[in-house]
């Protein structure tokens, strides 16, 4: 059975990467993709197999709680977990530690927390900063017209790296919209590096766009996303507890 599951997760991450490819050569970007296994509610074991067998350099966690679980067992060593999901600032302490980037800071408030913990840990938190580009109330994310006095704000944080811009489209199912959604995020993070990014970041790191889900990375690739999460698309659908 296991190995049933593990021949499965094969052939759909080679079709993931093969759609990447080929949207990567119909970007006007000639970006590098990385290619994230979003492995919520994913045990170890598979994850383990999939960092091990298969190539994969970059995981996605949402909970804050499920990552500190799953961590001790994880096979990383110069692999990077990514904290993807919303993240509530109680929970900081929790994860700073043990994540490359944290792709959903979208208040104050959390950026505060961030520079807290970070400062007594004698680190610096790379983050990107959470755009809702559909303007969803349901969702978390900084306005588009709020990007600038924001970034003003958390960059001037000392333990704090603004590398860039992550969104999460509505769920339409449509390509157009999908990719309008997608472009426009493109023009804000084209804009921020022009301003801000360009002067502020390290010589040794790039600006990150992270763009794409599932069902819709390949529109994000086109749009000139450097990061993609694709979790059910390698692992098939969640089973939730």
């Amino acid at each position: 059975m296991q190995e049933e599951i593990y021949s499965m997760i094969e052939e759909r991450l080679q079709s993931v990467r093969e759609r990447i490819a080929r949207a990567e050569a119909q970007s006007p970007y000639h970006q590098t993709v990385t290619l994230m296994a979003v492995t919520k509610t994913i045990d170890a074991e598979r994850i383990n197999y999939v960092l091990d067998r298969c190539g994969i350099t970059d995981i996605g966690e949402n909970r804050p709680q499920e990552l500190c679980e799953k961590y001790p067992l994880l096979h990383l060593s110069d692999k990077r977990v990514h904290q993807i999901g919303t993240l509530q600032s109680n929970k900081v302490k929790m994860i700073l530690d043990k994540v490359a980037l944290i792709h959903s800071l979208d208040s104050l408030s959390l950026a505060k927390e961030i520079e807290k913990q970070g400062g007594k840990r004698e680190l610096t938190a790379d983050c990107l900063i959470e755009i809702n580009i559909g303007r969803e109330p349901q969702k978390g994310g900084i306005l588009p017209e709020e990007l600038d006095p924001f970034f003003e704000t958390v960059s001037a944080l000392p333990h704090l790296c603004i590398r860039g811009l992550m969104t999460i489209a509505p769920n339409t199912g449509e390509r157009a919209a999908y990719l309008r959604y997608f472009a426009e995020t493109r023009r804000l993070f084209e804009s921020l590096c022009a301003k801000y990014l360009s002067k502020t970041l390290p010589k040794e790191k790039k600006p990150l766009l992270s763009m794409g889900m599932s069902g819709s990375f390949e529109e994000a690739v086109l749009c000139g996303s450097d990061i993609v999460r694709v979790g059910s698309a390698i692992f098939g659908e969640r089973t939730y507890r």
